[in-house]
């Protein structure tokens, strides 16, 4: 999507003005550049400054360097590289602010930050199923990185066009990002890149790329020339990058069904359970008036089990609570989950995919010996064992080992509490039985009815 042409130097000139609380003539005064000079430039009259008249006003307005290289940049965009390589810095790149606070997530925040701060550890890829938390995760990570250790962050977003009409620039960072969007797409602005970040500490965060073998020899070579840069990439799909570390991410961890039968109050179901705590602070911002009692606890917690934990999912549901009671909503997540992944309010026209749309996109897009292990597993007793899934196929321990390590990864299973020396074992997600179960049909997306109370 392209958006307005850039302000040219004549409008950013006179903002920056008025910004700093001054007349022309009380810039005259600070900067010796004549009124009139100065006049002509925001009239637009001289389309060619000289450099040292930008630095002069822009020393006298005490300009932020991003604010001095937007005014070079609307003089000449050639010359954004040389300017930027004298300010590159934390300042020029940052990464999106977090809207809310991460609840969870400390465990695999420590373990992820450790790595990017690890020499060894250079290409990173966050891996897990759509609405899991990954590009939260990385957002957090990267906000450690960049205000804790002074780290420059690239964030680039493939739904997040920064690229204009006209080739002008809104901002030195979109510039910037639009260098590694580019070199993503079709190879171009290396140099550029590999100029401005040099030696310097840099992370790169790729969020929501399948970065095919074409980009991934691009980025190879982009951590070669630049030694201390690191990327991190976020995707739904695991590919396993030439160096690389994959980082699997599971949906929040969920009461167990002992926890539920033993009809435990509802504070000990909250206790180090994020996915309650998680889905409680959604439910107050939805429905102020539900109180947390024991009882409404317990019923999010049944939620938060039968949604697997998986933060984008809790969320939408919560907003069915503007039409249902929690215990109306428990029903449906338990016998019609796949309803409530998007939330009330309907996408717009020519919007992204929906969390539904994508979470059945990757179960359905399986390959025919993944999906059959799939919904073989999806009819074992839970918990099962690897030792169990490889009987019931008639398949040698070994690769059935490797083939539920496989979907493992791509988080459509997941790791059930066992206790000490018991075998590991696994269950196949409610959200992806779901998936498997439900029809291809135009009524599956329609909300069915649910008994009144």
């Amino acid at each position: 999507m392209n958006s307005q042409p850039a302000p040219g130097l004549d409008v950013l000139l006179q903002n920056a003005r008025k910004r700093a609380g001054l007349t022309q003539e009380q810039l005259a005064g600070l900067s010796t550049v004549s009124v009139r000079a100065i006049r002509d430039l925001e009239l637009g009259k001289v389309q060619h400054p000289r450099r040292e008249t930008l630095k002069l006003l822009a020393n006298a307005m005490r300009l932020s360097d991003a604010r001095r290289v937007e005014l070079e940049l609307a003089v000449d965009t050639k010359s954004a590289g040389r300017v930027f390589q004298d300010i590159y810095g934390t300042g020029l790149a940052t990464p999106p602010p977090p809207l809310r606070p991460l609840i969870g997530r400390r465990a695999e925040l420590d373990a992820l930050t450790a790595r990017l701060r690890a020499d060894h550890e250079r290409l990173l890829t966050l891996v897990g199923l759509p609405g899991v938390g990954k590009s939260r995760l990385a957002q957090e990570a990267a906000s450690v990185m960049h205000t804790q250790y002074g780290v420059p962050v690239l964030w680039v977003d493939p739904a997040d066009d920064a690229e204009r009409a006209d080739g002008a620039v809104a901002n030195p960072q979109a510039t910037v990002t639009g260098w590694v969007r580019a070199l993503v797409r079709n190879g171009e602005e290396f140099e550029e890149l590999a100029a401005l970040i040099g030696s310097k500490d840099t992370l790169i965060v790729l969020d929501g790329y399948d970065v095919s073998p074409s980009v991934t020899s691009r980025l190879l070579s982009l951590l070669r020339v630049c030694e201390r840069l690191k990327i991190l990439t976020t995707t739904d799909r695991p590919v396993q990058l030439p160096g690389g570390r994959l980082l699997p991410l599971a949906p929040l961890a969920v009461p167990t069904a002992a926890d539920l039968a033993a009809e435990a109050p509802g504070g000990s179901l909250v206790a180090d359970r994020h996915a309650v705590e998680l889905t409680l602070s959604h439910v107050s911002y939805m429905r102020p008036d539900f109180l947390p009692t024991d009882s409404v606890v317990t019923t999010v917690a049944h939620i938060c089990r039968a949604l697997d934990g998986m933060p984008q999912a809790l969320e939408a549901a919560a907003s069915w609570l503007l039409l249902y009671s929690p215990r109306q909503l428990l029903d449906i997540a338990r016998t019609s989950p796949l309803i409530l992944l998007d939330g009330v309010t309907p996408a717009a026209p020519g919007s992204e995919p929906t969390l539904g749309e994508r979470l059945t996109a990757a179960v359905t897009g399986l390959d025919p010996q993944a999906a059959e292990l799939l919904r073989a597993l999806a009819e074992l007793e839970d918990p099962w064992t690897v030792d169990g899934a490889a009987r019931r196929r008639g398949t040698s321990l070994a690769r059935t080992a490797r083939d539920v390590h496989a979907l493992l990864v791509r988080g459509l299973i997941r790791r059930l509490p066992t206790a000490a020396g018991e075998p590991v074992g696994f269950t196949v997600l409610n959200l992806v039985r779901a998936v498997l179960d439900a029809e291809p049909t135009a009524d599956s997306a329609e909300l069915v009815a649910v008994p009144a109370e």
